[in-house]
């Protein structure tokens, strides 16, 4: 829970927004100013320095442009990447949204890889810091406003979930956010972070989710199970052929004043 403090910062940060336009394109996406705090996770106590998070899920129209912007890898390529470099995704042997939706919709499917290398390219075409969220900063984010357990009423004003998302993905954005402005945090789908050791986890629930289970200390690790239908080998490195409930939401640094 959000101390009376952080709660006041809320009021004085939320207004902090920004967008960003993508150059020679006609995509954007808001950014949201995230108050900096204390969050708890596991038995040890995070401070988290203030940052800016998307307001929404990553959707389609965004990733695209990454996924348009260079040549694919080829599809069993397993090459080490350097920091500096910056590759595309090998194109998928399935529908990537699975025909659940396109424009507006979250992206889902994507490896870590997959989503370190767009951010990677963001960087480039922005100048800005883009990243994954720590889970600490995910946490931060979504637990304000969040008081256990949501009730099914509660969750459907905010979240997509096994009650109200006939069990399918949905457009970003489109319920009531949280008191910072960042919509779906806790439903949807997943959302890629890095743990406090630097691993790849996926924080939040996504539409399958029971309303008792919306939770912001909800974690899940990568497990085979993600990739069971994709035929290669080795499986693909980009995507994961059942892993529909994995999306991610980007965040970036608050420069130094």
């Amino acid at each position: 829970m959000l101390t009376p403090v952080l709660l006041c910062a809320v009021g004085l940060f939320q207004s902090e927004t920004y967008v960003e336009k993508l150059p020679q394109s006609t995509v954007e996406f808001k950014m949201v100013a995230v108050p900096g705090g204390k969050v708890k996770i596991g038995e040890e106590e995070v401070e988290v320095a203030p940052f800016y998070m998307a307001a929404t899920e990553t959707a389609w129209e965004l990733f695209d442009q990454f996924l348009l912007s260079g040549e694919p890898s080829r599809p069993y390529d397993q090459t080490d990447f350097a920091p500096d470099v910056i590759a595309r995704p090998s194109r998928s042997y399935i529908l990537p949204d699975l025909g659940w939706g396109h424009q507006g919709y979250p992206v889902i499917n994507v490896s870590h890889t997959n989503v370190d290398m767009f951010c990677r390219w963001l960087r480039s075409v922005t100048g800005k810091k883009y990243r994954l969220p720590t889970e600490a900063e995910w946490q931060l984010a979504a637990e304000s406003g969040w008081k256990a357990p949501l009730t099914a009423e509660q969750a459907a004003q905010r979240e997509w979930f096994a009650g109200n998302s006939e069990y399918t993905t949905h457009p970003v954005g489109k319920l009531k956010s949280n008191p910072l402005g960042l919509h779906d945090l806790l439903g949807n789908v997943g959302e890629w972070a890095l743990d406090l050791k630097g691993k790849p986890v996926l924080c939040g629930g996504d539409i399958m989710f029971e309303a008792a289970d919306l939770k912001p200390t909800v974690r899940r690790y990568y497990s085979p199970d993600w990739q069971m239908t994709d035929p290669q080998l080795p499986k693909s490195r980009w995507w994961l052929a059942d892993g529909w409930f994995v999306g991610f939401r980007l965040v970036c640094d608050r420069p130094s004043k």
